[in-house]
């Protein structure tokens, strides 16, 4: 079947209606529609199998939708391959850490750099002032800047997190859309990644799934609860932590 595809615009930074997904006759997602605003920390919580992560796959392309519509900034990504997603502003990152271990922090962000998205642009990258400045930049956001000529691997693992968010951020897009940031984390570092998303959502949108809800209760400025594949409830953390459908089939538990 054919994703639907909506003809009215919409002043929604993202768009998800009536996204639906089966596997083999089973619908990890079930007619799902929710939408985020400019400048928002939307995290999506819910019990495990609640169909979170397959939401972040069939936004950024990795899985193919049965039916429905993901519009980002009114461009059907649906119809999009996943290197033309990334191109149109949408950055993902995994739960587990992907850099490169064998490079420094430096070496990691310049790689990331958006200058080398094409054969033409790699041969035609060079090291200029504007990249520098760009890293450093980058760096200090994610608290690496003292770290730059570290090397990767010998990072935390709270460190590896925030540098691939920095090779995110040195892409610059408009949403960013991140998997459970703070498993593994120690107490301090939660705080700092959640100083760091509130610090980064100017002309931007950050999409979270997590599990830990004092993180949660830091970041989110509205929260998306997701059962078997739909939306359970919306709202602020307050709203849907006293919600007597999410204190059953999740929070209770």
């Amino acid at each position: 079947m054919t994703p639907d595809t909506p003809s009215y615009a919409t002043d929604f930074l993202l768009a998800v209606e009536r996204l639906t997904v089966s596997f083999d006759g089973f619908k990890a997602v079930n007619d799902l529609s929710f939408y985020v605003d400019q400048d928002e920390i939307r995290v999506i919580i819910g019990p495990n199998g609640a169909g979170k992560t397959t939401v972040l796959d069939l936004i950024c392309g990795r899985t193919r939708a049965t039916s429905g519509s993901v519009r980002f900034k009114n461009q059907e990504l649906l119809s999009m391959r996943e290197d033309q997603i990334v191109h149109a502003g949408v950055g993902r990152k995994f739960q587990t850490p992907s850099i490169y271990d064998g490079l420094s922090v430096f070496e990691n962000l310049e790689l990331s750099y958006p200058g080398g998205y094409t054969v033409i642009g790699a041969l035609a990258y060079k090291r200029s002032a504007e990249v520098m400045t760009r890293i450093e930049e980058v760096a200090e956001l994610v608290f690496l800047s003292d770290l730059l000529d570290v090397r990767a691997s010998s990072l935390s693992h709270g460190q590896k997190q925030w540098l691939e968010i920095g090779m995110l951020l040195i892409q610059d897009p408009q949403l960013l859309m991140l998997d459970e940031p703070v498993a593994g984390m120690s107490v301090a570092e939660r705080k700092k990644t959640a100083e760091l998303l509130n610090s980064i959502i100017k002309d931007r949108s950050v999409l979270v799934i997590e599990h830990d809800m004092n993180f949660v209760k830091d970041i989110a400025h509205k929260v998306t609860v997701l059962h078997q594949g739909k939306v359970l409830a919306e709202g602020s953390m307050e709203k849907v932590q006293s919600d007597p459908r999410v204190i059953e089939v999740y929070l209770g538990h």
